[in-house]
């Protein structure tokens, strides 16, 4: 199992590649970055595990050659590459440069491994997908059962901030988010867990959720964002990745998918089918990719309500991803 990091140097990206090289599933860890990971690989080949470990760096600002080097035979591929956000920065300010680098990682992949399980961590999400799905379409390599959008972060929050107000941490599944990955396109579903607390508890929770990016860069004091975190949610994901491969066993995570072109049973689900193309939903993971969409199990009105809200948002950040690369290409 050959997994590679693009973006490997990175904050979240070094962390990233520190939690999964104690990962027995993958034999061989990538690390390629624009900034020579040499030292990190070194610094990683220290701890002893089986892992084959290898780095790349471009030889010059146009060289993909290493790239397509990381790239060859991967069975998986993460990308947390591209810039944090700053003071006072939306992710919708990180897009232009974002976007570029995503597209240009994403069009080699597309040349090199196109089979391989892509997941995304670079923001904004909720545009970055949407750019890969459409510079894979113009390769006809795209296959959206393999194309992800990494939201799982968000459902750590509300883990945390749950427990925090119950003294119940033990929920993953029980609660999660679904919709974007930024402030109102993320909507918190808390199942039954909405019977133990006040409407003002819920309320306080949506938003603490929503806007709990803000929180950490405010608390670094503008010198960073969120990348300890977003590296362990990430290797929460990869890790249910992984044991679908390699096991066979269907996993349950959730993920900013391809909606419209995915199976799904729930009525509620194929309803929003038609109405949004990516949206971050329960999927049941196997050794080929989603297997299917689950259901989003009992909704409260207000859940109901905030899906509805956050779509005409999370519509034209999508639209603005798929509109980058087809304007790229004129």
């Amino acid at each position: 199992m050959k997994l590679v990091v693009l973006g490997a140097c990175g904050g979240i990206g070094q962390t990233l590649s520190l939690l999964l090289r104690t990962n027995a599933l993958i034999d061989e860890l990538v690390l390629y970055d624009v900034v020579d990971p040499v030292g990190v690989a070194t610094d990683l080949s220290h701890i002893p595990t089986r892992q084959k470990i290898r780095h790349f760096c471009p030889l010059s600002k146009t060289d993909d050659s290493q790239l397509r080097m990381a790239l060859q035979d991967a069975n998986v591929v993460v990308i947390p590459a591209g810039i944090p956000r700053k003071p006072g920065m939306s992710r919708d300010d990180l897009f232009n440069i974002n976007a570029s680098i995503v597209q240009q990682l994403v069009k080699v992949y597309g040349e090199i491994c196109p089979e391989a399980f892509l997941a995304i961590i670079s923001n904004p999400v909720n545009s970055t997908v949407p750019i890969a799905a459409e510079q894979l379409r113009s390769q006809n390599c795209f296959h959206p059962e393999r194309l992800f959008g990494i939201t799982t972060l968000d459902s750590l929050r509300l883990e945390q901030f749950l427990g925090e107000l119950t003294g119940e941490w033990d929920v993953q599944g029980q609660v999660y988010t679904v919709g974007g990955h930024s402030g109102e396109t993320i909507v918190p579903v808390l199942g039954n867990w909405r019977l133990r607390l006040s409407p003002e508890q819920i309320k306080g929770l949506v938003n603490r959720v929503r806007y709990a990016g803000d929180e950490v860069v405010q608390a670094k004091q503008g010198k960073g964002s969120a990348t300890l975190s977003m590296a362990a949610a990430a290797n929460r994901f990869l890790c249910g990745i992984l044991r679908a491969i390699c096991t066979g066993e269907t996993v349950d995570e959730v993920a900013f998918v391809n909606v419209s072109r995915l199976k799904a049973d729930d009525c509620f689900v194929r309803e929003m089918m038609h109405k949004v193309e990516f949206f971050g939903v329960p999927i049941s993971l196997g050794p080929e990719g989603v297997a299917k969409v689950k259901s989003l199990g009992s909704l409260s009105a207000d859940e109901k309500e905030a899906i509805s809200h956050s779509l005409p948002t999370l519509c034209a950040q999508i639209a603005k991803g798929a509109r980058f690369v087809k304007e790229s290409k004129l």
